[in-house]
């Protein structure tokens, strides 16, 4: 997998005791065999060519809509250890990207 891609959400946005509520959640589903050593659950990454069905408005077949939630294929990911780093919002690098074997120490 690489280049850009994108996780299943919704977005929602109401009115609560007279303000604008903007809320938003991205959906899991099972982990893939690439991420079950890591963690049970993933993040649904939606294939480019589902990207229009998923962002319709409109579009109302539940059916549909769920038989996309589903792992991403194993085959097409890698993991890859990285720097610990990667779980402060203080350090915003393009460097936290590179694998822990070209990371600086610590």
């Amino acid at each position: 997998m690489a280049g850009d891609f994108a996780f299943a959400g919704l977005w929602e946005q109401w009115r609560g005791e007279g303000q604008a509520i903007e809320s938003c959640s991205i959906i899991v589903t099972e982990a893939n065999g690439v991420l079950r050593p890591i963690h049970d659950r993933m993040p649904v990454i939606l294939d480019p060519a589902d990207y229009e069905f998923w962002l319709n408005p409109e579009q109302r077949d539940t059916g549909a809509l769920a038989g996309l939630l589903k792992p991403y294929p194993a085959g097409e990911m890698e993991a890859v250890p990285v720097s610990r780093r990667v779980n402060s919002p203080r350090v915003d690098e393009a460097s936290l990207l590179d694998p822990l074997s070209q990371q600086p120490l610590d």
